[in-house]
C-alpha cells in the first residue's frame, strides 16, 4: 500500500496499524483511496469562513463571503477588527456571526490566537484556544485539527456522521454505550484522526462521492 504524494507523512503508517487491529478498518482501507490531509489555507480566513457558514447552505454561505470581501477588501484580521457591525450586517452576516468574527480578528491581531505556536501545542491545548472565540465550538475546532493541522489523533465524538458510522460498523445500527465507544475506539490510538475519516468514507455512496466533512 502506498500513499497519495500528498497525504500525510504518517498515512501508510497509520493506514497498517489501524488494519491491523482492527477488521472493520482493514475491510475500509481496502476499499477506499488514501486522502488528503493538510492546510487549506490562511487560518482566519478558514475559521472565519467556518462562523460565516454556520446554520447556512454551501451556496448562501458562499455568497455571504463573497460580500464581506467586498465589505473588507481584504479577509484579516486587522480589516475585520475595524470593521463595524453594521459595515459587516449590510454584508449579510447575523448580528451574532458580525460579533463572533469580529472577537476572532481581535484575538489574531492580539495573539491570543497565535498560530505560529500551534506545531508546539498538543491539540486539547489547541483546541481550548480556539473554542475561546465566541462561535466556535469543539466540533469545529476538531475539524480545523484534522482537516488542516492533520493532527494524526483527534477523535471528535459529537460529529452525527462518526456516531451513525460507529453504530452501523458495531452495534447492529444501534447507538453505542459511551462504554462500548470507548472499547471500540481505544486500538485506534495513536490513528484516531485516519480512523475517523475512514469511518465518514463508509456512509459516502458507492459512486465515491465526496461527503459532508469540512
Amino acid at each position: 500500500m502506498t500513499a497519495s504524494p500528498r497525504s500525510p507523512s504518517y498515512w501508510v503508517e497509520a493506514t497498517q496499524a489501524l488494519a491491523a487491529c482492527d477488521p472493520v478498518l482493514a475491510s475500509l482501507i481496502e476499499h477506499h483511496r488514501p486522502f488528503v490531509l493538510g492546510s487549506r489555507g490562511d487560518a482566519f480566513q478558514t475559521l472565519a469562513r467556518a462562523i460565516v457558514g454556520q446554520q447556512i447552505s454551501v451556496k448562501a454561505a458562499q455568497s455571504v463571503w463573497n460580500r464581506l470581501v467586498e465589505c473588507v477588501e481584504t479577509v484579516e484580521p486587522h480589516t475585520v477588527m475595524v470593521a463595524r457591525v453594521e459595515e459587516l450586517r449590510a454584508a449579510g452576516l447575523s448580528q451574532r456571526k458580525a460579533e463572533y468574527v469580529r472577537d476572532l480578528a481581535c484575538r489574531f491581531h492580539e495573539g491570543s490566537i497565535a498560530v505560529t505556536d500551534w506545531p508546539r501545542m498538543d491539540d486539547e491545548a489547541i483546541i481550548e484556544q480556539l473554542t475561546a472565540v465566541r462561535g466556535i465550538g469543539r466540533w469545529t475546532a476538531e475539524m480545523y485539527l484534522i482537516f488542516n493541522l492533520a493532527r494524526p489523533d483527534v477523535l471528535p465524538l459529537a460529529d452525527l456522521g462518526l456516531q451513525r458510522a460507529l453504530s452501523i460498523h458495531y452495534n447492529r445500527s444501534r447507538p453505542l454505550s459511551r462504554r462500548k465507544l470507548g472499547m471500540v475506539t481505544r486500538p485506534w490510538t495513536p490513528w484516531r484522526s485516519v480512523a475517523t475519516w475512514y469511518m465518514w468514507r463508509s456512509l459516502e455512496p458507492a459512486s465515491g462521492a465526496a461527503g459532508g466533512r469540512p
